[in-house]
């Protein structure tokens, strides 16, 4: 009898746990009642076909006797097949053929060849790792960057499993992964640059105003005035993450699979455009087996761009609602819960109505005052309450989309919205996400602005969500002034921003 004991991880929601992988060889009984236990999925109970085709193809052969592998914990499920290698590497450590202490952690899938495959959530799997003290960290090589994130971890890189034997046997001849220096280059976004948008000084300033803020933003207008261009272009003025949002964003990725292979951290903030016959797991998360993250955490400090708004179905739209003030999903499951961040900017575009042309001067709309109401009545109004910022697109006039004068660059935005946030991390967190016992603190009025902001909420008869918001969006002007408090002509271009919800739904 041979028992041999390493370790790997289990991934639930962005976070990993610990497992030790016990292998138990003994020559009793029949070498096919071999069995895995300690609560494995499919995925698992299937790895001893591909483990037993590995280690033959890699030369190790394969024991003829009976074996019993156990995942511990047992109340603990098992998925994915990313526990091939640590398995393997257990049945050779019964075998007499490796040697592994309890300051290694393996992850990965094997191939029918003995290749090491990558698998998601290796980052989370790091991390894991350095809170147990674990100094090694074994993985598939495309997965390295993104495990080398982690510092204090010694991160090897492998492709087969006769390189981590390898490894195991001679350490001193193979080098741990060095991470890549972050911050080290100058930031470069991928998103399209704000000097391509013609006109629209009124939606590019409410745009500025929703990024220094981080706040929800609607955008009305007729097909074609720019709505989808501009908030396209959002992503661009937005700072680069900086670490710790860095590293939370890059789990969610990794988790979902999303990550390309040789990257390490992401730096530029996710931007998430999904179509309107999305459903309710892939914009929230769930799925069959172990949930998975849906859009509104994988657009987790970045952008979530819902185009043709009233196009969603109702009652998917409705589930925003809880990410959307909480930061959070929270998933349930008879045998488990899990929980994904989603703290994400809402960007939504939308028709005035069914053909587009209501309000407009230079298109006659032909849907009825019913047919208006309908269309419109798919945004609820507490779904509407919890978007700070509402903005008219109209068309743009043909002098402006000919004109000669060029726009201001993304760069140049960018730089007033970092100096903004900047003000806000100081105190803690964004302005949109500020909390309701510091608001009077921070968005004090005098009495000018008192008189502006009741006048507002009497005449439009906002609640008090619609209140709240309208003085963190006049914190953020304010900001983006440079001004220690807020005056009247902040409070008042905030309440521009909640007015054309009003005109349209009422």
């Amino acid at each position: 009898m041979a028992l041999f004991k390493t370790r790997s991880a289990a991934v639930y929601g962005i976070d990993a746990h610990l497992i030790d992988v016990e292998v138990d060889l003994y020559a009793a009984g029949n070498p096919r009642d071999s069995v895995t236990v300690g609560m494995p999925d499919v995925a698992v109970r299937e790895s001893r076909e591909r483990i037993k085709s590995a280690l033959m193809n890699s030369g190790f052969g394969y024991p003829n006797k009976n074996f019993t592998i156990n995942l511990a914990p047992a109340n603990i499920r098992k998925e994915g097949a990313g526990f091939d290698l640590p398995m393997a590497i257990g049945i050779l450590g019964a075998m007499g053929a490796v040697r592994a202490s309890d300051d290694h952690l393996f992850i990965g899938e094997l191939s029918l060849d003995g290749a090491v495959r990558p698998v998601r959530g290796t980052l989370s799997v790091a991390v894991c790792a350095k809170e147990k003290g674990i100094g090694n960290l074994i993985v598939p090589a495309e997965n390295a960057a993104e495990a080398a994130v982690v510092t204090g971890l010694n991160v090897y890189g492998v492709r087969s499993l006769a390189e981590v034997t390898a490894l195991l046997a001679r350490p001193s001849e193979f080098q741990p992964v060095i991470p890549k220096a972050n911050g080290s280059a100058a930031y470069a976004t991928t998103a399209p640059d704000f000097s391509d948008v013609r006109g629209q000084t009124m939606a590019k300033r409410a745009l500025e105003v929703a990024a220094a803020g981080s706040h929800n933003v609607l955008m009305i207008g007729p097909p074609g005035s720019g709505k989808t261009m501009l908030a396209k272009r959002l992503a661009g003025i937005l700072p680069p993450l900086p670490f710790p949002e860095a590293i939370e964003t890059t789990k969610v990725h990794s988790i979902a699979g999303a990550l390309s292979s040789g990257v390490g951290l992401l730096h530029e903030r996710p931007f998430r455009s999904p179509h309107h016959t999305i459903s309710y797991a892939g914009l929230i998360g769930g799925g069959i087996g172990m949930p998975r993250p849906g859009e509104v955490s994988m657009a987790h400090n970045g952008v979530l761009f819902l185009d043709e708004f009233p196009e969603f179905p109702r009652d998917v739209l409705e589930m925003l609602r809880q990410p959307l003030e909480d930061g959070n999903v929270t998933i349930a499951r008879s045998t488990m819960t899990l929980c994904f961040p989603s703290r994400f900017m809402l960007v939504a575009a939308m028709n005035p109505c069914a053909c587009g042309f209501y309000g407009d001067s230079t298109r006659e709309c032909r849907c009825t005052p019913a047919l208006i109401q309908r269309y419109l009545g798919k945004i609820s109004g507490p779904l509407l309450d919890r978007i700070d910022i509402h903005v008219e697109v109209p068309a743009v006039p043909y002098k402006e989309l000919r004109g000669e004068a060029s726009a201001e660059p993304s760069a140049a935005i960018r730089a007033r919205v970092e100096t903004a946030r900047a003000v806000q991390q100081a105190r803690g967190y964004y302005n949109c996400a500020m909390p309701s016992r510091s608001i009077r603190k921070h968005c004090a009025l005098d009495d000018s602005g008192e008189r502006t902001l009741e006048m507002a909420v009497r005449k439009m008869g906002l609640s008090a969500r619609a209140h709240d918001r309208i003085l963190k969006v006049a914190r953020t002007v304010a900001d983006l002034a440079g001004s220690p408090t807020v005056a009247a002509k902040h409070v008042a271009e905030a309440v521009q921003y909640r007015s054309l919800d009003r005109n349209y739904w009422t």
